[in-house]
């Protein structure tokens, strides 16, 4: 089963179209690279150098990065937010990662968005996105969550 798994992630990789931008195999406007993260302008961009933060393997969701792999992914996503609001002079930068297809997660390799703002500019914030407000109380949801939480290793 875990050769079949492995199989599988291969073909995904070697079809994603971000893992071909790693590669250098397709183009794309680069902003930032290093051994284990590729940064590029988003080609449908939401704000001015609306850019796509990556990491070099393939992974579909957070939960199938390695850990080892978080922190140079989150690392340079500052480096290149702490570059963004120079470069275009943003008021602030929305960052988001959609997790999932519910969520709007439109190709399946880990990506986090990195969206300059402007006093204006008429985008709201993430509590703009989801309109789905919770039937239960917020107790009984942390303490099903907090279980949740404590089982896992």
């Amino acid at each position: 089963m875990e050769m079949q798994q492995k199989d599988l992630t291969q073909k995904q990789a070697e079809e994603c179209i971000f893992c071909k931008i790693a590669a250098h195999r397709i183009s794309a406007e680069i902003i930032y690279e290093d051994k284990s993260v590729v940064a590029f302008l988003d080609i449908h961009p939401r704000a001015p150098a609306h850019t796509v933060v990556i990491p070099k393997i393939h992974a579909a969701t957070l939960l199938d990065l390695p850990d080892k792999e978080l922190q140079p992914l989150f690392a340079a996503a500052k480096k290149i937010v702490r570059a963004l609001l120079s470069a275009v002079a943003a008021d602030g930068m929305t960052i988001g990662i959609n997790h999932g297809e519910a969520a709007g997660q439109a190709i399946s390799h880990l990506h986090i968005h990195l969206m300059p703002r402007f006093q204006g500019d008429g985008g709201g914030s993430l509590h703009s996105v989801v309109h789905n407000i919770p039937r239960e109380p917020i107790a009984t949801l942390a303490a099903r969550v907090r279980k949740v939480v404590q089982s896992l290793p």
